[in-house]
């Protein structure tokens, strides 16, 4: 029967990757016993983050002029299909009205 090939790239043409391996094994640690006697890790202390993300004014004003403008070309974009299928609908009910004048001229003959 036909058995597919599968095709075997010798050369990489991206960069390659190295695996990593650990070299200790990492052994879970409990501090306390828990309460239920189950076999879990505690849950980690909350710290206080720092915002990863900070804006300037001039930062705040560009994203908030990209932001519009993709609303603007995504609107226009929605719009203009909106238009094509309002024109294609009425472009096929008109053609549906001027067969059936036809075909009701043909009938009356």
């Amino acid at each position: 029967m036909i058995r597919p090939k599968i095709p075997v790239n010798p050369l990489p043409t991206g960069f390659v990757t190295p695996l990593v391996h650990p070299t200790t094994a990492v052994e879970p640690h409990h501090t306390a016993t828990p309460a239920c006697g189950c076999d879990h890790t505690p849950a980690p202390a909350t710290s206080s983050r720092v915002p990863a993300v900070r804006l300037t004014p001039a930062g705040l004003l560009t994203a908030v002029a990209a932001g519009t403008g993709v609303v603007l070309v995504v609107g226009a974009v929605l719009v203009s299909m909106l238009l094509a299928v309002a024109i294609t609908g009425a472009s096929v009910a008109v053609c549906a009205v001027v067969l059936r004048s036809l075909l009701n001229q043909q009938t009356r003959r």
